[in-house]
């Protein structure tokens, strides 16, 4: 039976990765992304599927309660896959009321709209709503504590986590409250192509393409688990297809690296795969400045419960994703050189003040 998706965030990074995985995997589904097209938001990640007759794009508001009830109805929408975010840790510490309105308003009003849909449709079993979400709604980590698992407690710290915190908490309620088949995933840094030029490993690649400083905030220690995007979006369709309504499952790449280290290995791959870099080898650009505030030392993802009930495991290391990953900005400048507008120059300017110049 094949499904009608609703793809929030559609255009975004791991959003437009996802339906550009979902066709190449599930042709025969209808799906229809809703996008607001914000500053990540890009139709040309998309292009490939513009005169796709399974495919459409709205450009809306995930707030906006009436265009949501219409397309559930009109495009007989089966599974709403919600990406639709703000998620820039720095900008939601410099204004983190559109995270609130976005993250926990917009996904409060695709769970009603979607709630008062499925009921008139008397309550279908197969329907779903995939909430998207991250491992920093967990908190911070010491460095020898053991991976957040589904069990552990929330204890989010900046605005962007809360807010992500916040819908989950929604999303499960109305699994608890409602019965509505709601299913949460939290994971851990994806990274891949599409990925908007403010965030670590597209900034390094690009800077390092520009000859511009590698800004690494404080002293580099801080830990994430990386994933990457094709693997996420491969666990993602696993869950759809298999996971339990109410349950939420974890989605971790077993990668963890210091930041430092890993702007180190892109210095070290870029080396080998740019040519004409303006600065070679480029760990010279790389530049110390004021740590961020608030920042979570380590990150970890346990992902044992989504890999023994659902099968799912992840295929590429750090090294692996990011060759693919670099190359792609590399082969791909018309991509990246357009975002780089005077407004993201002045958000730049805002967010890295070097301590050591």
């Amino acid at each position: 039976m094949s499904k009608h998706l609703l793809v929030t965030g559609g255009a975004g990074f791991i959003g437009s990765n996802f339906v550009n995985y979902w066709y190449e995997n599930h042709p025969q589904d209808k799906i229809i992304v809703l996008d607001a097209l914000t500053y990540a938001g890009n139709r040309q990640n998309l292009i490939n599927l513009e005169n796709n007759p399974n495919f459409s794009f709205i450009h809306g508001d995930i707030c906006d309660r009436q265009l949501v009830d219409n397309l559930l109805e009109k495009e007989k929408i089966t599974t709403i896959a919600h990406f639709a975010a703000e998620s820039h840790v720095d900008r939601s510490i410099l204004t983190p009321s559109a995270f609130i309105q976005t993250n926990v308003i917009g996904t409060f009003t695709l769970l009603e709209s979607f709630r008062h849909y499925w009921q008139k449709k008397n309550q279908p079993p197969e329907y779903r709503f995939l909430h998207v979400s991250t491992d920093e709604v967990y908190g911070s980590l010491d460095i020898n504590d053991p991976p957040f698992t589904e069990n552990t407690p929330y204890a989010p710290n900046s605005p962007y986590s809360a807010s992500k915190a916040g819908s989950d908490h929604l999303a499960r309620a109305y699994y608890h409250t409602y019965k509505l088949p709601t299913i949460i995933t939290n994971c851990s840094n994806n990274y891949g192509a599409y990925h908007f030029p403010e965030k670590l490993i597209p900034l390094m690649c690009i800077n390092i393409l520009l000859g511009k400083p590698l800004p690494v905030y404080g002293d580099g220690q801080n830990i994430r688990d990386w994933l990457y995007v094709q693997d996420h979006c491969s666990a993602l369709d696993v869950v759809l297809n298999k996971g339990k309504s109410g349950e939420t499952y974890n989605i971790g790449g077993n990668n963890e690296v210091k930041n430092i280290d890993l702007v180190q290995l892109i210095c070290q791959i870029m080396d080998e795969i740019a040519p004409n870099l303006p600065i070679k080898p480029s760990n010279e650009l790389i530049t110390y400045v004021k740590d961020r505030a608030g920042h979570d030392h380590r990150y970890a993802i346990d992902s044992s419960k989504l890999q023994k009930e659902l099968g799912w495991k992840p295929k590429a290391t750090v090294e692996s994703g990011l060759r693919k990953t670099l190359q792609w900005y590399v082969d791909n400048p018309q991509w990246w050189q357009s975002l780089l507008s005077a407004d993201y120059q002045k958000y730049y300017q805002q967010v890295y003040t070097t301590i050591n110049s």
